[in-house]
């Protein structure tokens, strides 16, 4: 499978990166973490240019970051995580419930969304969660972002998976067209883990199992059919 295994627990530690620029919150959020004894907050950071050295130099699983950061914002952050880490997983956490930033974080590349009044235990299960491969949206903006997307869908030319980057539309054409991991890879002229990454969050994004669900889902929408 493409996804990092499977959505169930690990026995390694979950690397985990707090990206917030309150300093309170983000050293409480930092301590909530560490407290569970899977889980290594490899470091923080205040804005997103301090986050890009953070993962660029930790690597971790999972970037927790906020959607108002100043200057570059979270959005923007998820969109270049997700184009040069694509395996450090972005969870967004905000304070906003619009349904406009659900959807441009999702579209950015972040594979979980969650609102920062949530409890520590859906906290933790959004962590394992993204850092497994799999979407993870609190229950609200689940259910936000799933009849949003069905209206979508049901509109006149819409466009097919919104909630993918560019770059994870680019490589689903190709899995639909039936490339291979390595054939993606000298296509794009990518290193080969990073298409594992992209692959995976795209699983993730669609919410199947395997490529060849995937690969039926783009043909069904019209990707990878003579381009």
């Amino acid at each position: 499978m493409d996804r990092d295994e499977s959505c169930a627990p690990s026995d390694r530690k979950v690397r985990v990166a707090v990206v917030d620029d309150h300093p309170f919150f983000r050293k409480g959020l930092a301590d909530a973490l560490g407290a569970a004894d899977w889980i290594d907050v490899v470091g923080q950071a205040g804005t997103a240019e301090e986050a890009f050295e953070l993962v660029s130099e930790t690597e971790p699983d999972v970037a927790v970051l906020d959607v108002a950061l100043p200057g570059v914002s979270g959005i923007q952050a998820a969109r270049v995580l997700a184009e040069s880490n694509p395996g450090c997983r972005v969870l967004i956490m905000t304070m906003s419930e619009d349904d406009q930033t659900l959807l441009s974080a999702v579209q950015a590349g972040a594979v979980g969304y969650l609102l920062k009044g949530a409890g520590q235990e859906e906290l933790l299960q959004a962590v394992r969660a993204v850092s497994l491969g799999c979407a993870f949206y609190g229950r609200r903006s689940a259910d936000r972002l799933q009849s949003f997307l069905a209206v979508l869908a049901a509109a006149p030319g819409c466009r097919a998976f919104p909630t993918l980057t560019e770059r994870e539309r680019e490589i689903l054409s190709l899995i639909a067209r039936g490339y291979d991991n390595r054939r993606i890879a000298r296509t794009l002229v990518l290193a080969d883990k990073t298409v594992r990454n992209h692959v995976s969050n795209v699983l993730a994004k669609l919410q199947v199992t395997d490529r060849t669900e995937a690969a039926l889902r783009a043909r069904e929408a019209g990707l990878g059919v003579d381009e």
